[in-house]
């Protein structure tokens, strides 16, 4: 009887852990969005169809939209997974200011977006603040790919795919949501779509 009592324990404690909309990952980071899974931790704003597919939230159609998250953050280190076309308009912003308008100008953008018509903040860039090369050398165009941003302080640094493509020492804005972008094409057109597969993040 007592063996089938810690058995029934646990059982329902795997179903509750399991079911936790953000999961502790180790090392501190916490799982904000999971292989489809997580969508609670965040507010849709904009036209974009965001929607699970394939065990993938996935967004490619609208004029744009954002996946903006229900926690502030301040310090953190946040690890990104994505699959994005070489058209397709994304980004990750961090410390919004206004969480229901999410722009470059109240927020970080750490863009994702190879055939920027400005190619000075082009993937791997953070809008306004820290450029890359041009010609760009960095694309995330027909693959999958790991981003790691750092915020601590006034010093922000963004990786992709392990290599560092910008950094920045900056204070303007200090604390807010994150938020995922699917946005427009060149000149408005539809641009090519985004999938993340995974983002966590660890408060620092």
């Amino acid at each position: 009887m007592i063996k089938k009592s810690i058995i029934a324990l646990s059982f329902a404690t795997t179903l509750l852990l399991g079911g936790c909309a953000s999961t502790p990952e180790g090392d501190g980071f916490v799982t904000l969005l999971d292989r489809g899974k997580g969508l609670e931790n965040w507010e849709a704003i904009g036209d974009a169809n965001w929607r699970v597919e394939d065990n993938l939230i996935v967004a490619d159609k609208g004029k744009g939209g954002f996946l903006v998250s229900r926690q502030r953050y301040k310090d953190f280190i946040i690890r990104a997974e994505f699959w994005a076309a070489t058209d397709t308009n994304s980004g990750i912003f961090v410390r919004l200011s206004n969480p229901k308008t999410v722009t470059a100008d109240n927020s970080y953008e750490v863009n994702i977006w190879d055939i920027r018509p400005d190619p000075k903040y082009a993937t791997g860039g953070i809008v306004n603040f820290a450029t890359v090369p041009v010609p760009p050398i960095y694309f995330a165009g027909g693959k999958w790919n790991n981003m790691e941003i750092e915020a601590k302080g006034p010093m922000l640094s963004v990786k992709l795919n392990g290599i560092t493509t910008a950094t920045l020492n900056n204070d303007k804005f200090a604390e807010g949501p994150i938020a995922l972008q699917f946005g427009a094409g060149v000149q408005g057109a539809l641009g090519g779509p985004i999938k993340w597969r995974k983002v966590a993040i660890k408060p620092l």
